[in-house]
């Protein structure tokens, strides 16, 4: 049996709180504006802008069930559920998502990438290396495959790929044709053996450095679960086109394959699509969006210091400034 999950209200501090709500305040503080909280979460950072702005509505989308009902049952304490509606969804069914609710365009987006405090803490959700749980890592415990059904199906080809892809893992071979053997005598089922399996595998001076040795192989295995990938690459350009003129964006990431994407997109929206050949602008090719930080920009010392998983994360943010031709 699992030790009972910790209160989310305990545990759950939002990440570049104070930075988000400064890019997107702005976009948030028209009357009567829509903030879309793309992975709500416990919604932390939502709650936090639906105060500072009375006139802000709030649409809130997560697949996790208990996310919802947390940050239902937070919004409701704080007498802000009349301009909320908590959506069951990915991210990257936006468009889908606004189209059932009526809502043409947005003023602000927000995603907040990663695994949220609560799923974390929940060992029965299998995300953590630090405790042995069910072989499962499904941010929607629906859906049907689970960190089990990859570590027991994929051939070690598919295997080593995910791993060295996804994980950024150098020893991505390695594991997986230890994975295969081991597999073989007894398929996977729970999280402490496979984690056993990856520090074994990994040589023993590298074991010294860099944290857990099964950090990226578990990172690896929750982002082809989820599709984290895939899901953001789709997301995003919806998540912009739905932006009104003067809307905002902000996007925080926890690892470099993530950030890439949001690096790589919004780039794309903030640059001249004139041919260089050509002496002057075309009317039409301008950038759409505005780039409103440096790079990605990390939390400070303090925060990191009281909080920290916030180690690793980064902000980007953007602004429409015209519609596509």
């Amino acid at each position: 049996m699992s030790r009972p999950a910790p209160a989310p209200s305990a545990v759950h501090v939002p990440v570049l709180l104070e930075r988000v709500a400064a890019l997107l305040g702005p976009a948030c503080a028209l009357d009567g504006a829509v903030l879309v909280d793309a992975t709500l979460g416990l919604a932390g950072h939502s709650l936090a802008l639906l105060r500072a702005h009375p006139g802000l509505r709030l649409v809130g989308l997560d697949r996790d069930p208990d996310a919802r009902a947390e940050a239902a049952r937070r919004l409701a304490a704080a007498s802000l559920a009349d301009r909320a509606t908590v959506v069951p969804a990915v991210f990257d069914e936006l468009p889908g998502v606004l189209d059932r609710l009526g809502v043409e365009q947005v003023q602000a987006v927000l995603f907040d990438l990663g695994v949220s405090s609560l799923q974390l803490d929940r060992p029965d959700r299998g995300f953590s290396y630090a405790a042995d749980a069910p072989l499962d890592m499904r941010m929607d415990p629906g859906a049907p495959r689970t960190a089990a059904d990859v570590v027991n199906s994929y051939p070690v080809a598919e295997l080593a790929r995910v791993l060295r892809v996804h994980g950024e893992e150098r020893f991505a071979t390695r594991i997986a044709r230890a994975i295969e053997r081991e597999r073989a005598r007894e398929p996977f089922t729970r999280t402490g053996r496979l984690a056993e399996l990856v520090r074994a595998s990994i040589p023993a001076a590298t074991r010294r450095t860099g944290g857990h040795p099964a950090k990226r192989t578990f990172q690896a295995l929750r982002i082809e679960v989820n599709d984290e990938l895939g899901a953001l690459a789709r997301a995003l350009p919806a998540a912009i086109e739905a932006l009104a003129v003067g809307g905002r964006i902000a996007v925080i990431t926890f690892h470099s394959l993530e950030d890439r994407i949001v690096k790589q997109t919004l780039a794309a929206g903030a640059t001249d699509r004139t041919p260089p050949e050509l002496p002057v602008p075309l009317p039409g090719h301008g950038p759409t969006l505005r780039l409103l930080t440096r790079g990605g920009e990390a939390p400070a010392a303090a925060e990191v210091a009281a909080n920290p998983r916030a180690a690793s994360a980064r902000v980007r943010a953007a602004e429409r400034i015209r519609r596509a031709a």
